[in-house]
């Protein structure tokens, strides 16, 4: 799981040194996907996450962006800074999955280290 974790950097850091800040979130995501994909690990776009109310399992909507090698979610932002609440969003996606290890990764910010969270549930 680490070892994918460092990948998912690694590639963030491509991306972002390619690009630049001041795109849109989807191109980011894409471009991530690709760099992922291109050195040799499984990524799936826009996985959509049920929610499990007692017995009720409830469809509604919730999609994280990248589910890599399906250990790790990385949720792509494009924004001013990052908050509290998108670092739940996070959470809440590992919760709902099981999956234990998250990235937040903001490519809007001018260093990209200054826009990454990791997540561990």
């Amino acid at each position: 799981m680490d070892q994918i974790g460092r990948a998912v950097l690694n590639a963030a850091f491509a991306v972002h040194k390619t690009l630049g800040p001041g795109l849109l979130e989807t191109v980011y995501e894409a471009c991530l996907a690709e760099e992922l994909r291109k050195s040799g690990l499984s990524v799936e776009r826009q996985v959509g996450i049920p929610v499990t109310y007692g017995e009720v399992r409830v469809d509604v909507g919730y999609r994280l962006d990248l589910l890599v090698e399906r250990v790790v979610i990385v949720e792509v932002k494009a924004i001013d800074a990052l908050a509290s609440i998108h670092a739940a969003q996070v959470l809440t996606y590992l919760r709902f999955s099981g999956v234990r290890l998250g990235y937040l990764i903001n490519f809007n910010s001018v260093l990209l280290k200054d826009g990454l969270r990791r997540i561990v549930l």
